[in-house]
């Protein structure tokens, strides 16, 4: 009988020297679950998971995780391009129409939440003429019997490149649909986004992909003769701005101009006394 209970026992306790430590750890659980089969399971997923090693040459040595601050750190950053901020508000002044569409639709697909500004300034290779041509060709691929059912023409430059972005992901699938939810474009500079950081991408820049001499037309332009009737008010709300941004800008020159001032005269009131300051000061 006694030997009968130990072998019971040794079947019931766990044979590796780690899997009470795995046991014991406290973790979220994930339970999976199926319509067709009716089963669900539960994963304890522990905050750190030591595993063990069996190659020859550090046999019964435990390896240790990452910790949870790489991991965090892992996570935040979305893509090698180093766009890793909650929300990055990018200036679509003098970018290629394509090349910019082809680094945002990437960047999308990554988890990167993005808004494009100044749409209207946007460049495509090739005058204005020729532009107008192919647009009125694109205008007349329609449906015949409903023309309502698409494809839709969009005249206005964000809804221009937010369709252009949209050719690039798999926006039928929930994750390309998750991926265009992320992208906003605008006209001009609206607020709150007027006084945000705004990016350039190098790579979609006009100066240093198009070849000098070429030509090449605004999206704003090209809009405004397809049908887009906004572009002078645009035009418009964009000189006010600039002109209430470089009001701002002077002041805050003159404040620094102050603040440099007072520095250097407080310097010298305390004379020697900046000795024993010096170590302690930002």
């Amino acid at each position: 009988m006694d030997r009968s209970r130990q072998r019971e026992q040794s079947k019931s306790k766990p044979t590796s020297p780690w899997a009470n430590e795995v046991e014991d750890a406290k973790g979220p659980t994930i339970k999976f679950s199926a319509s067709k089969r009716p089963f669900s399971k539960t994963l304890a997923v522990p905050p750190l998971v030591i595993f063990f090693c069996e190659n020859s040459a550090t046999q019964g040595a435990f390896v240790p995780r990452p910790s949870i601050e790489r991991e965090r750190e892992r996570v935040r950053m979305v893509s090698g391009s180093g766009l890793c901020a909650k929300r990055v508000v990018v200036d679509g002044r003098h970018h290629m129409l394509g090349r910019l569409a082809s680094v945002l639709a990437k960047e999308l697909l990554n988890g990167q939440r993005v808004v494009v500004v100044r749409c209207d300034e946007i460049c495509l290779s090739g005058g204005l003429v020729r532009q107008k041509m192919k647009y009125m060709r694109f205008l007349r691929k329609r449906m015949n019997t409903k023309p309502s059912h698409g494809p839709i023409h969009f005249r206005a430059p964000a809804k221009i490149l937010w369709r252009t972005i949209r050719g690039m992901i798999p926006h039928k699938t929930k994750r390309g649909a998750a991926a265009l939810a992320r992208l906003k474009t605008f006209e001009g500079v609206p607020p709150p986004y007027d006084k945000v950081k705004r990016m350039v991408i190098p790579d979609a820049l006009k100066v240093l992909r198009l070849q000098s001499g070429h030509k090449y037309c605004l999206l704003g332009r090209l809009s405004s003769e397809v049908g887009w009737n906004h572009y002078e008010t645009i035009k418009e709300l964009e000189r006010k701005r600039k002109e209430k941004s470089q009001l701002v800008y002077e002041r805050k020159k003159q404040l620094t101009k102050l603040r440099v001032k007072a520095e250097k005269a407080a310097e010298e009131k305390l004379g020697a006394q900046m000795e024993v300051i010096a170590p302690i000061k930002y």
